[in-house]
């Protein structure tokens, strides 16, 4: 199911984005992406270092008004297609609309107020989590997008939007404070050492 390209040259495929839902699980597992359904990478580590890092926004967020959505149940629409980004953090009142609406939960990327993926290393998915994701995040006016990467070490980077795109800080590695401000009704901070990520 995934797309594949000869000769440089891209071709769409025929899926539209309802039909992840007629993928077995409600498409659970799967992207969209220029019509082509593309399954994502996960594992037992990947899962732990996401919720970790939630538990990290989540407590940096309290008295803001904005929801933190961890896992693949919450679809981002960009130009492309259908992602579905580890976390996303969202207004709450766009979450609340979002989950009365329909199953999955789909949101506009001009919504999310902060994207982040946690790489899967070796995986057909961390090419466009490097390179891709970058380009249509920034495209649908996402302010920040956060790559994890927790194999060998746990690195985190975090890009800004500016007027060009995406404009990347310094990498945060293992040992250090990963320390950044999240747009909202009320800014939040969010402060962690990546080391923590691991912990269980």
């Amino acid at each position: 199911m995934n797309a594949r390209r000869g000769n440089g040259e891209s071709r769409l495929g025929p899926y539209a984005g309802l039909d992840l839902r007629d993928v077995p699980g409600g498409g659970k597992g799967f992207e969209l992406e220029d019509g082509w359904l593309v399954e994502v990478a996960g594992g037992a580590r990947h899962n732990h270092v996401t919720q970790r890092l939630g538990r990290f926004i989540d407590a940096g967020a309290v008295g803001s008004a904005v929801h933190l959505c961890v896992g693949s149940g919450w679809e981002v629409r960009t130009r492309s297609g259908v992602r579905k980004p580890d976390i996303i953090v969202v207004p709450r009142e766009v979450a609340r609309a979002a989950v009365v609406a329909e199953v999955p939960k789909r949101v506009l990327g001009s919504e999310v107020r902060l994207a982040v993926e946690v790489i899967a290393p070796g995986s057909g998915t961390e090419r466009t989590d490097r390179v891709r994701k970058v380009r249509e995040y920034a495209a649908v006016g996402i302010p920040q997008y956060w790559i994890v990467e927790h194999q060998p070490d746990v690195v985190v980077h975090r890009m800004v939007l500016g007027d060009g795109g995406y404009g990347a800080d310094p990498v945060v590695c293992s040992g250090s404070v990963f320390d950044a401000v999240v747009e909202a009704d009320v800014p939040f901070r969010v402060t962690f050492d990546p080391a923590a990520l691991l912990d269980v």
